[in-house]
């Protein structure tokens, strides 16, 4: 992982160099729209409040629950125990970009969504009710992590997500072969650059030009940012979005020419 002063240093570069976030002078019709209509929509919609009531309760839950960590570990407890609430803390992505995967769902109604890593469920549960009538497939490789992650699902009511516990290794594969097609997928569960490359990879054979790839963390480590280069390199990518904390990848026939934004966020 970079330490904090060069991750600040890295932030600084992409905010000063990036795009103002307002869509103008963008050439694409997909981004514009994109950019106008998912990434800048200012409403509150009442899906985040039932989210957010279920981050609040899990932030003071001092339960314990076991932790397989089989991706990069996490920079904040290398213990093999951990709080909900430290877990809810320092592990769950913020209601800034889980409401962002809400908007995107609700906006591009894909048909079916796959999620690496599913930690206590907050952005899972943002996925999900951007379009319940979705097939949500979410993985976790803690069992006591995804069996929490359960339960908060069926409290909120969420019928068209399912978790399958173990390795992504053993777990992925039995996803893919679940599904006909991805339509998005949100790749949160191993911050390190062979398995990120070798997932992306993977899920290729099921990606049409629909598809979109959203990959967290693209700049936690010198290993994050080679993969996110190696991704947006690849012949299959056409557009990228650089959003700092999370990259997305867009294989649409429309971009005759490869394009990548960094867009401030």
């Amino acid at each position: 992982m970079y330490s904090r002063s060069r991750l600040i240093a890295k932030y600084l570069r992409y905010y000063f160099t990036a795009s103002n976030g307002r869509g103008h002078g963008t050439h694409s019709p997909f981004i514009f729209e994109f950019i106008t209509k998912v990434l800048n929509d200012k409403k509150t919609y009442p899906e985040y409040e039932t989210v957010e009531n279920l981050r609040n309760r899990l932030l003071t839950d001092r339960t314990m629950l076991n932790i397989e960590d089989l991706g990069a570990g996490s920079s904040v407890s290398a213990g093999k125990q951990r709080t909900v609430a430290s877990i809810a803390k320092h592990a769950a992505k913020s209601k800034k970009y889980g409401q962002l995967l809400f908007r995107m769902v609700k906006h591009y109604r894909p048909r079916n969504i796959v999620e690496l890593g599913t930690s206590l469920g907050l952005t899972t549960s943002y996925l999900s009710l951007g379009d319940r009538s979705s097939k949500l497939v979410t993985l976790e490789g803690a069992a006591e992590v995804a069996a929490f992650a359960k339960k908060n699902f069926e409290e909120l009511g969420l019928t068209n997500c399912s978790v399958i516990k173990g390795d992504f290794d053993d777990t992925l594969p039995i996803c893919m072969e679940s599904l006909p097609s991805l339509d998005l997928v949100f790749l949160d569960g191993n911050h390190r650059r062979e398995p990120t490359e070798r997932y992306f990879s993977q899920l290729l054979p099921k990606i049409h030009s629909d598809s979109i790839l959203v990959f967290d963390d693209i700049y936690w480590s010198q290993g994050m940012e080679e993969a996110w280069k190696f991704i947006k390199e690849h012949p299959a990518v056409r557009c990228s979005v650089d959003l700092f904390f999370i990259g997305i990848v867009l294989f649409r026939k429309e971009f005759h020419e490869k394009q990548h934004f960094s867009v401030r966020f």
